[in-house]
Parts: C-alpha cells; sequence; structure tokens
C-alpha cells in the first residue's frame, strides 16, 4: 500500500523542541508526507524549521489536553484511510508506519493497532494493558507506587504477544479513521491519560478489535513534555483513573466506585507526598 496516500500523522505537542523535530522526521522517513501538529503549548512553541509544506499547524492557543488535541488534529487533517498518533518524543523506527498499515490491511476486524514501544536504553515499555477490574485496580494503584514490580502490576501490564489486546498506548497508534470519528474520537472529558482506555473501550464496545504487533518499534523517550507540569500530570492521571471506572463500572461495580474513590485519593496523596515540588 501507499503510506503517503493512506496515512495521515497527527502529533500533539506540548513544548517538545527539539524532540518533536526528530519525531517528524522520522515520519517523513516512514513516507507519512502529511503531517499535522497540535500546538498545545504556548502560540510559537513549536520549532519554526517545522514550518514547511506538508506540515499543518494547529494553533488552539490553550492547552486542550492529549484527547481534545487529537481530535482538533485530526479534523485539520485530509481525508484518510488512516490516522496515526503520536506523542512528540516518539522515534518511529523505519518501516514501522507500513507495518502497522499492513496490519490493518490484513486483520479486517482490528481498528486499532499499536506498535512495540522502545525505551531509550531499549528495554520493552509495557503498552499492552488489560482493562483494569475493581480489585486489579485497587491492587495497582496501591501497591505500584511502592513496589512497582508487584503482581498485580504486572497482570495490569500485560506482555503478551502480537494480536488482540484490551487497550494499548496512546503514545502510538495506527486507527481507521472511520472507526475513530464513529466512536465519536476521543472522549473530551479525559484532558490527560485514559483517554486512550477510553478510546479502545469504546472501539470494543462497537464491535472493533484493538490489536499490538512487533512488526512495528518505535523508540519512546517518555515524559518529555509534562514533566513541565509533573504534579498537575498525576493529579490529572488519578481524576481520568477515576472517571474511567465511573464510565464503565456496570452491575454491582457502581457500588463500589466511591471506594475507588478513596483508593484513588490515598494514591494520589502518597504519590504527591513523595515528589519534588516543581
Amino acid at each position: 500500500m501507499d503510506v503517503a496516500d493512506d496515512v495521515v500523522a497527527v502529533i500533539v505537542d506540548y513544548h517538545a523542541d527539539q524532540v518533536l523535530v526528530e519525531c517528524v522526521d522520522s515520519l517523513l522517513d516512514n513516507d507519512v508526507e502529511s503531517i499535522v501538529v497540535v500546538e498545545n503549548g504556548e502560540v510559537g512553541s513549536v520549532p519554526p524549521s517545522l514550518l514547511e509544506p506538508g506540515i499543518v499547524l494547529v494553533s488552539p492557543g490553550v492547552n486542550l489536553g492529549y484527547g481534545r488535541g487529537v481530535n482538533r488534529g485530526v479534523a485539520a487533517a485530509r481525508r484518510s484511510k488512516y490516522v496515526l498518533v503520536s506523542n512528540p518524543d516518539v522515534v518511529v523506527h523505519e518501516g514501522s508506519v507500513a507495518a502497522l498499515a499492513a496490519y490493518l490491511e490484513s486483520h479486517r476486524e482490528v481498528a486499532l493497532v499499536g506498535p512495540l514501544i522502545l525505551r531509550p536504553d531499549g528495554t520493552i515499555y509495557p503498552s499492552k494493558r488489560v482493562f483494569p477490574n475493581v480489585w486489579l485496580a485497587g491492587l495497582h494503584a496501591v501497591l505500584a507506587p511502592v513496589w512497582p514490580a508487584n503482581p498485580a502490576t504486572k497482570r495490569y501490564r500485560a506482555t503478551r504477544s502480537d494480536g488482540t489486546v484490551d487497550w494499548v498506548s496512546g503514545a502510538c497508534f495506527l486507527i481507521r479513521r472511520a472507526a475513530f470519528e464513529k466512536v465519536g474520537g476521543f472522549d473530551e472529558r479525559y484532558f490527560m491519560f485514559a483517554e486512550d482506555m477510553a478510546l479502545c473501550w469504546q472501539l470494543r464496545e462497537h464491535g472493533y478489535q484493538v490489536a499490538a504487533t512487533s512488526d512495528a518499534v518505535v523508540t519512546h523517550i517518555e515524559g518529555v513534555s509534562r514533566s513541565r507540569v509533573s504534579r498537575e500530570m498525576v493529579i490529572a492521571h488519578h481524576q481520568s483513573a477515576l472517571r474511567f471506572e465511573i464510565q464503565t463500572a456496570r452491575g454491582w461495580r457502581r457500588a463500589l466506585v466511591p471506594l475507588a474513590s478513596l483508593v484513588l485519593g490515598l494514591r494520589l496523596v502518597l504519590v504527591l507526598a513523595t515528589r519534588p515540588k516543581n
């Protein structure tokens, strides 16, 4: 397939600076010629060197959050079969966009596919996840800050082989544009974090599958943008986790939402207490 014709990329930037340039360069090297950059930082924060033909800049003048930013970027992008969504601190390895598109071409039931994500040191980032149930979410929330390798966190951050999964990290993925539009894009009630989980949930509710493939590889530097407002992002993370529980709780699980709120509140206090102020 022709990547240049079938794929557009949307990158939501927040002061990633040179790292964003490297991300765009890696997409151009993958024959992605149509790129939209959403400038969630101050107007003019995107490096001027990126303002060239083929790159559309969307400057809302305010930090919309990740999901809202992607939605605006998709709306501004030309029509395409697929949309590649990426963080600005991602470098896409050679041939990976074509590999993601080929996966969707050969798996018609899959609407969204994520790549293998590596950290800069070459270790694998746990990008394939399971939807958390009450007990798994509770144990992960409480234990992860003090015992990162606990069994609940390992279970939540599934390391299954290629194929269908519950959800994948929003750091980088390829999605059918028709499916993205059918579910209404990202849920804009999420400012930051869990919006990727909520999107995958909505896709599965509409009968689509979500998958991951190691035929495509990216390197994710992680946290370049959110390091500027780390405490605010910690708060947003916990707010989004609670929103997802409220949104997806069914039957008897609804009665446990207050407990989830208490657990997440305690975890938030613990995490903030151990973080330096910025």
